[in-house]
């Protein structure tokens, strides 16, 4: 069969099908040069007079006989002649009436919209295509949403190089709908994909910095020593350690009478464990602790970029968990931003204590109560063994907030999976010398009791989303290369922009 599995095609330019009759080696040339430039790079918005776009048949095994029947006759039997069956993921390219490339048929899962058209950037020839018939209409943003994530470069070589081979067509209001999301999800690969010595925690400040001149915002920043009188003991105490000093980064944007919307990101720029030394596979991709700063940088990006009718307050707590003469020890009590004794049960449950000082601090400090608090971490390794690395925890102290982000990610293809705050666990935060343990005594229900501590921070009255993420791809599958990962974005973003849609 000459049909070939999109995520079997070697990742090299010059693959040349050689036994597919009447295409010109020019024609059969695939080009994975991705532009890093911009998302448009995998889009165009219109032809050159004497050009026509090749047309992308959208297939299933039961929908293939249709299809072949509406195809001339030499491609239908070609299609036959070799094989194609229509599975998932695979793809035949059709012969054209001049020795060129006369359409494309593809295998597709209808239940995966998303990442039906994403394998083939990087496998087609070089060419404008289209696809042959419109897709439904809640399907349409997402299959050119999917185009453009495999069409984003996977690798440093390929991160510089301008042009791009296979560019689908799409009008303008298309192409302008989803560059936004296509730009967000590569800043948070971005970042979460960067080393440590080249990212910590001053840089990951400065991304937030950079972030608010390029919108107007307002920007604050607490460093080092500056932090326990702020009401950030909890970060300096996990960040002292290091060669970087902790701090604490702002920013703010929107009118005053808008309804406010906190995003709080956790920050860790390389995790060690601290003290409680993290093993050294548990150590290798720490790196990728920071990834719910990274999504909450995207995050105010997509909603400023959007000027939806909201203020936002981000608050990014940027620390490295290091080992030194100054670090964070079991059985240290620290007392956070809003008066709670932190007795330290583990060292390596660092990411909390730094989301609970930036929490209460965006809280105390509004000028008005907040219509709803978000924070966003990679937080716990509970959270992976119970849903596994591809569906981010959600909790939450609202029903209403939560049903209406599980419906978005629903709809955008961005799943989410709601564990409950099981009050009864707290009994495993209690501490005989302080008001809580950072963390719980027994390795059982780790996500669960995390987002409990969190909860403390959190007035009852505010509604709350809490995002325990992955950030992560582990394998390399079309449009999502292994490395730094947006998860939930796209679904808060959806569910921010129908709450407070732009005036």
């Amino acid at each position: 069969m000459l049909s070939t599995k999109i995520a079997d095609f070697p990742r090299q330019a010059n693959i040349r099908p050689a036994l597919t009759p009447g295409l010109s080696n020019d024609a059969m040339t695939a080009h994975t040069d991705n532009s890093a430039q911009s998302s448009h790079a995998a889009f165009t918005t219109g032809l050159p007079p004497t050009q026509q776009a090749i047309p992308i048949y959208r297939t299933t095994p039961s929908d293939l006989p249709s299809v072949l029947a509406q195809l001339p006759a030499p491609q239908a039997l070609w299609a036959r002649t070799t094989g194609f069956d229509a599975s998932p993921a695979t793809t035949l390219l059709l012969p054209g009436a001049d020795h060129d490339l006369g359409g494309v048929l593809l295998g597709v899962d209808p239940a995966q919209p998303l990442w039906q058209l994403a394998g083939l950037p990087a496998v087609l020839p070089s060419g404008i295509y289209r696809l042959a018939s419109p897709a439904p209409a809640e399907h349409a943003a997402l299959l050119h949403l999917g185009w453009a994530l495999g069409a984003l470069p996977t690798h440093k070589s390929t991160e510089n190089q301008a042009g791009h081979g296979a560019r689908l067509l799409l009008s303008p209001d298309e192409q302008d709908a989803v560059a936004p999301l296509v730009d967000a999800v590569r800043h948070v690969r971005r970042l979460v994909n960067l080393p440590a010595n080249h990212l910590g925690p001053a840089q990951l400040a400065s991304e937030v910095r950079q972030l608010a001149e390029r919108h107007g915002a307002h920007y604050r920043e607490w460093v080092g020593e500056a932090l326990p009188a702020a009401g950030f003991a909890l970060v300096h105490a996990v960040g002292q350690a290091a060669s970087q000093a902790p701090r604490v980064t702002e920013l703010t944007w929107g009118e005053d009478h808008l309804p406010l919307v906190v995003i709080v990101g956790k920050g860790v720029c390389f995790d060690s464990g601290g003290l409680d030394l993290k093993p050294a596979a548990g150590m290798r991709w720490m790196k990728k602790d920071m990834g719910g700063a990274a999504h909450g940088i995207a995050l105010a990006e997509l909603v400023m970029r959007a000027r939806l009718a909201v203020r936002i307050q981000l608050v990014i707590p940027a620390v490295e968990n290091a080992v030194g003469a100054g670090a964070l020890r079991p059985g240290d009590i620290i007392t956070a931003g809003n008066g709670t004794e932190v007795e330290i049960e583990n060292t390596d449950a660092e990411g909390r204590l730094i989301l609970a000082d930036a929490l209460h601090h965006a809280i105390q400090n509004a000028a008005t109560p907040p219509a709803l608090v978000i924070d966003l971490a990679t937080l716990t390794g509970a959270a992976r063994m119970a849903l596994g690395p591809d569906l981010p925890a959600l909790f939450s102290n609202h029903d209403d907030w939560a049903n209406a982000l599980l419906r978005v990610a629903q709809q955008h293809a961005d799943p989410l999976w709601r564990l409950p705050l099981w009050a009864p666990y707290r009994r495993m935060l209690k501490s005989d010398h302080a008001d809580t343990l950072n963390a719980a005594s027994r390795p059982m229900g780790g996500a669960i009791t995390a987002a409990l501590f969190l909860e403390n921070f959190v007035p009852a009255q505010l509604p709350w989303l809490h995002l325990d993420l992955f950030a992560w791809n582990l394998d390399a599958r079309p449009g999502r290369p292994p490395g730094g990962e947006a998860q939930g974005l796209r679904a808060l973003f959806a569910l921010l922009s129908e709450r407070f849609p732009a005036a």
